[in-house]
């Protein structure tokens, strides 16, 4: 049934592609429109972007601005979610429309398959393959972590500290789940090495490992749900210290190293509508720069549809970018670096250091109007959709006479705008983080595999919120992790006396002389309390640790006093 709401949400969009462009009637307006900004400039048309924009002057915010072409919103389908409010949607309904059975199903295959080249290598470990309940458990699991941090991995089975959690161990054991994460994987192991025979030619393909789910995932983002007007495209790191030349470093984020995904993001809620992965030599069809290539990319017009309004920062922007995207019919607002290409560096009648707070400059050069605002320092700003100054007001905290005074500044109407809207991506970003699920892993694939998870429950939550509204996120995370680990009830099961029996720490042998020595581990409780490295046949069967049970030494008994 999710695979045929995808196709049928898939198919919806192209069949809108008609109804989304504009008519010839609107088609010969917006093209006067352009023609008009043409005209204005007379014969400095002819010039060069960069020699044309060094003989435009600053004009301050008394100088009235013309008001940019209006863009006909026009979208592809009804923004919003697209699944209907009348309907219940179960916080793990919701999920699942991100990770589908079949998706969990294809990633139990592989996971499997890897487990079993494991084996052949050498592992020494138990396995049985997992199936696709036992996987969701597995899920259910990451993100309890990921609300519940402790130190180590370990330390969510410990049954001998102050801090223990009985909940884990009743979803599955310590060594199940550290045997799946060992071998989680999302392409086939014999397709890896095939794709791996292809590294340092142009066949082979840095993303294999991950891109069977990533496709499913991007294609659910825009399945199920419909971006507004206002949309952000900003890089979000992954953090990762992998070796694999995919990596990127970077001094101004909290994230200093890790894999680059670019994000198209509705402003309004934070939803991921979007994303692609950096590589280090992704092959856009354009082949403009990667800012550029990046941005056209996600903004797909026979998806979105046309008269979008994106908000970008500074490693964006540029006027190329935004000409381009206003002549397809999508207006552009963001920041931009003064040295840039094709921006204005005329000096006449520009911002000094001297400026006073709240002074404004701006040029317009037809559809593009550059912006400068001095506020605590210059900040820049270009735009498509606004004109430079509407009559926007800003308050301000400004020490005057050794006394903060609260002054109201005037502010560039792209400035309010960007600073409304470009917080669509920082929201995203946030609500990412409150139950991120990273932890450390041994392999780079598997850190982006849990941030699939977080991209998922992230956007599953927004599609609560929007259709029904009525839980908190922590209350829709706590809901999410007992519907995916097969709980009951909310709280925790409490686990009775009879579930802690003591059972044989290995499979019994043929070999009578040898029964009790096969599978002998060391007491936890010895180690512990006496600090002795006592070995035992015998396990708890709840807690999945060794304890002695011998006449002097009842370490089975001494554990379970506390529980």
């Amino acid at each position: 049934l999710i695979t045929m709401a995808l196709e049928e949400a898939l198919q919806t969009t192209t069949d809108s592609e008609e109804e989304c462009t504009f008519s010839s009637e609107e088609e010969e307006d917006f093209d006067d429109e352009l023609l008009h900004f043409e005209e204005c400039e007379n014969d400095s048309d002819q010039m060069p972007a960069a020699k044309r924009a060094g003989t435009l002057s600053w004009k301050a915010e008394t100088d009235v601005d013309r008001v940019a072409q209006t863009l006909r919103f026009l979208p592809a389908r009804e923004p919003g979610p697209l699944l209907s409010a009348a309907d219940s949607h179960s916080p793990m309904s919701l999920f699942k429309l991100f990770f589908t059975e079949s998706a969990v199903a294809k990633l139990c295959h592989n996971t499997n398959a890897q487990a079993a080249r494991a084996i052949a290598k050498g592992r020494k470990y138990r396995w049985r393959d997992v199936g696709v309940d036992e996987l969701y458990r597995y899920i259910g699991l990451v993100f309890y972590m990921a609300a519940v941090k402790m130190s180590s991995i370990a330390d969510y089975w410990r049954q001998d500290s102050l801090f223990s959690l009985p909940f884990p161990a009743t979803v599955m054991p310590r060594d199940r789940y550290r045997t799946i994460s060992w071998n989680v994987h999302m392409s086939h192991p014999d397709a890896d090495k095939e794709n791996d025979r292809k590294r340092g030619t142009a066949q082979h393909d840095r993303l294999f490992r991950i891109k069977p789910l990533m496709d499913t995932i991007r294609l659910a983002c825009k399945a199920f749900y419909h971006p507004r007007r206002n949309v952000a495209v900003k890089e979000r790191l992954v953090a990762c210290r992998a070796n694999t030349g995919m990596t990127r470093r970077t001094k101004v984020k909290p994230t200093k190293l890790g894999f680059k995904f670019f994000v198209l993001s509705d402003s309004s809620n934070g939803y991921t509508v979007d994303f692609s992965v950096y590589t280090g030599k992704n092959s856009f069809p354009t082949d403009r720069g990667l800012s550029y290539d990046a941005v056209m990319s996600l903004l797909d017009r026979k998806v979105l549809g046309s008269g979008y309004h994106v908000y970008m920062d500074d490693f964006y922007t540029s006027p190329k970018l935004f000409t381009d995207l206003f002549a397809l019919k999508v207006g552009a607002c963001g920041t931009y670096r003064d040295q840039r290409k094709d921006f204005p560096k005329t000096a006449a009648n520009s911002l000094s250091r001297n400026s006073s707070r709240g002074s404004i400059r701006w040029i317009r050069d037809g559809p593009l109007v550059c912006v400068k605002w001095m506020d605590t320092q210059e900040v820049s700003v270009c735009s498509t959709i606004h004109a430079a100054y509407t009559g926007e007001r800003v308050q301000r905290k400004i020490k005057a006479q050794h006394t903060w005074k609260t002054k109201i500044l005037p502010c560039p109407a792209p400035v309010t705008a960007y600073n409304q809207h470009m917080g669509g991506v920082d929201l995203s970003d946030q609500l990412l983080q409150y139950y991120a699920a990273q932890h450390k892993t041994m392999k780079w694939y598997r850190k982006i595999f849990l941030h699939f998870l977080d991209i998922a429950a992230t956007n599953a939550f927004i599609l609560h919120k929007e259709l029904h509204g009525n839980m908190t996120h922590d209350q829709f995370m706590e809901e999410l992790i007992t519907e995916l680990c097969g709980v009951s009830q909310k709280a925790a099961p409490k686990q009775f006396s009879t579930d802690h029996v003591p059972i044989p720490g290995a499979e019994l042998t043929s070999n009578v002389r040898r029964i009790a020595t096969v599978g002998r581990r060391i007491c936890v409780h010895c180690k512990a309390v006496h600090g002795k490295k006592q070995q035992t046949p015998w396990k708890c069967q709840a807690c999945d640790v060794h304890l002695c049970l011998q006449l002097n030494r009842n370490c089975f008994q001494e554990w379970h006093k506390s529980l």
